[in-house]
């Protein structure tokens, strides 16, 4: 698909009605815009279910839970509390 629009003198575009049924976006939702090679890509952000094993967990902590990782990873870059 390809759709064209114009910029405001406010920096503003109107994302065009395909385009945004293409995307399933409504009002406020957010955007993710990437600048590479002199060319922009607009898309919705990856939720969280995405971004799973994006990020490398180390052996140890492997199907541990979620909120053992987080304070195992706290503690190695703050220190534990006292």
């Amino acid at each position: 698909m390809e759709a064209s629009s114009r910029l405001t003198s406010k920096g503003q575009v109107t994302i065009p009605k395909a385009v945004r049924e293409a995307l399933g976006l409504s009002e406020g939702d957010e955007l993710v815009f990437r600048v590479e090679d002199n060319r922009a890509t607009i898309s919705k952000p990856k939720d969280f279910i995405e971004l799973a094993g994006s990020v490398p967990v180390p052996p140890e902590l492997k199907g541990a839970p979620w909120e053992e990782i987080i304070r195992r990873t706290r503690e190695a870059r703050y220190g534990k509390r006292r």
